[in-house]
């Protein structure tokens, strides 16, 4: 397989928020919710990289990615700066936690994020599978200010205004967004309005359970920690590919 890629577009969201697409190889398969590893040549020709999830849903001819801008960043502090028709390192093999496979069957899924870890749910939430699999899917995205929120608000509006999509997840997704540094609707933290009980009353849902309900949880190592805990308490066992369970986290990196 070809490792370089062209860039196809480019979206700026905030001043440190940026998604872009490249080509996707007829080749190139994944699961929606995997990462793969993309980069840009270093010093020397060696090449700088990292995971990054794939956004777009496995059925799209294109590869769309969603970053961070880090300050000082190896491959950010470059990465920043493409343009349509520049080239990307992209790898061979896409793997993760956070796949369909890996999670026992149940009726409701819970997809927990914070900042850039909404990526691999943006691929889930387009996958037809997905739908197959549970009647209702649950997508939260936490951010400090409303701005940040601009992304994952754009694929939802894909979600109820494509006409296959629209089909597929009508009245089958729900979105819900908090902030915690600007006031906003929902403002404060998600694990904190799981344990009020705040977020199921604006929902108007039940509160999530292990016998029915799965969880995929990706976004900073304090978030993971502290949304694990709280399923941990309502006897919940975390999911592999080779044994499934109720819920999975991505360890590989930090969104």
């Amino acid at each position: 397989m070809n490792n370089l890629q062209k860039v196809l577009s480019v979206s700026q969201w905030t001043e440190n928020l940026f998604s872009f697409k490249i080509t996707r190889p007829k080749e190139f398969k994944f699961k929606s919710g995997e990462f793969v590893m993309i980069g840009l040549p270093g010093k020397d020709n060696k090449p700088i990289l990292r995971a990054y999830s794939i956004c777009s849903p496995n059925w799209s001819d294109e590869l769309e990615f969603y970053s961070i801008i880090v300050e000082n960043g190896p491959l950010t502090s470059k990465l920043k700066n493409i343009k349509i028709n520049d080239e990307i390192i992209l790898m061979t093999k896409s793997t993760g936690t956070l796949i369909l496979d890996a999670l026992l069957p149940g009726k409701r899924l819970f997809l927990f994020s914070t900042g850039t870890g909404f990526a691999p749910f943006a691929s889930i939430i387009r996958d037809p599978e997905a739908f197959e699999k549970f009647e209702k899917i649950i997508v939260t995205h936490t951010c400090r200010n409303i701005k940040e929120l601009d992304y994952s608000q754009s694929i939802i509006n894909k979600c109820k205004t494509n006409d296959v999509l629209q089909e597929l997840t009508n009245d089958k997704l729900i979105y819900y967004q908090t902030t915690t540094r600007e006031e906003s609707l929902s403002f404060g933290r998600i694990t904190n309005k799981i344990i009020d009980n705040s977020m199921y009353k604006d929902l108007k849902i039940e509160p999530i359970n292990s016998r029915s309900d799965r969880v995929m949880i990706c976004g900073s190592i304090e978030f993971n920690n502290d949304l694990k805990k709280i399923l941990l308490n309502l006897d919940y066992k975390e999911g592999a590919t080779n044994k499934p369970g109720e819920y999975v986290i991505e360890k590989a990196f930090v969104g």
